[in-house]
């Protein structure tokens, strides 16, 4: 089974179980599926002492990927890392556990289901949740060897997102992409909007800004929002947010469940990140 790492309402983890798939998926909540649009965003599999987990990350350079802190911290073996953009149209997923979930995947094991193996390391100040001044959500996944063939995202100048303004800001769409589950209506009971986590595809949407802080950008994540797609969700964890191409931050919580209402993104064009950054980069 795969389990989905994020962060849900604020200063807090939770974890969302994988659930079964009910109906053919069409996005993350709203979206598209994304084919090979972001080809430069992988899906990253890794285990902790908790068991095996599943997020989002993208490649910066033919060596390293970034993504959520908490997609990285207490990592245990190899992370593996893959760039298709369908993995499964309905369960089980075609990855083998490892041999010794207590020790992780091997570089073998990585090699023989076709991925990427990588070290994972998290940013010496996150926070865990604890301290919104001090988020600092972000972390790195160093592969054993560059990648060819894809070109890596840009990252933002460092303070891109200072020049906008509130009222700027509540009208700039920008684009969020990863391996989440769709939100969607099951096929009985109540009918009501719950997380899938099949297929496992890579998905894109689009957020509106809706507050600016020194460690966080905030989106409005409701597919019924008319000025934008949708929003991300469990497995688009550490995945990109994009404005002009260029990446801004990393996919970091959700205040909701269901996927609905505000989705908080970890600002990776700050000085302390970006100073960081400049260590792998």
């Amino acid at each position: 089974m795969l389990r989905f790492r994020t962060a849900l309402a604020a200063l807090a983890v939770a974890i969302l179980a994988a659930v079964p798939l009910a109906a053919p998926a069409s996005a993350i909540t709203g979206g598209e599926p994304d084919g090979n649009a972001h080809p430069n965003v992988g899906l990253i599999l890794f285990y902790d002492s908790e068991g095996r987990w599943r997020c989002s990350a993208t490649l910066v350079s033919p060596t390293v990927l970034v993504t959520a802190a908490h997609c990285t911290t207490g990592t245990v073996g190899s992370t593996f890392v893959t760039f298709d953009s369908v993995i499964a149209e309905t369960e089980p997923s075609p990855f083998a556990p490892a041999a010794d979930v207590t020790k992780g995947y091997t570089d073998a094991e990585i090699a023989k289901m076709g991925g990427y193996s990588g070290t994972a390391y998290t940013h010496p100040n996150y926070s865990n949740f604890t301290d919104l001044n001090n988020w600092n959500d972000v972390g790195v996944i160093v592969l054993d060897k560059p990648i060819r063939g894809i070109t890596p995202a840009p990252i933002a100048r460092v303070n891109y997102l200072n020049q906008f303004t509130p009222e700027i800001l509540n009208q700039t769409v920008f684009d969020v992409v990863g391996y989440g589950t769709e939100v969607r209506q099951e096929d009985d009971g109540p009918q009501k909007p719950t997380p899938m986590s099949y297929p496992l595809i890579r998905r894109h949407t689009t957020v509106i800004g809706q507050k600016l802080t020194p460690q966080i950008l905030q989106a409005n994540g409701n597919e019924n929002d008319n000025r934008a797609g949708g929003g991300t969700c469990f497995g688009d964890s550490g995945g990109p947010i994009f404005h002009s191409g260029k990446i801004v931050g990393v996919t970091s919580y959700g205040y909701t469940s269901n996927c609905r209402y505000i989705d908080g993104y970890q600002r990776i064009e700050i000085q302390g990140v970006q100073t960081w950054l400049a260590n792998f980069v």
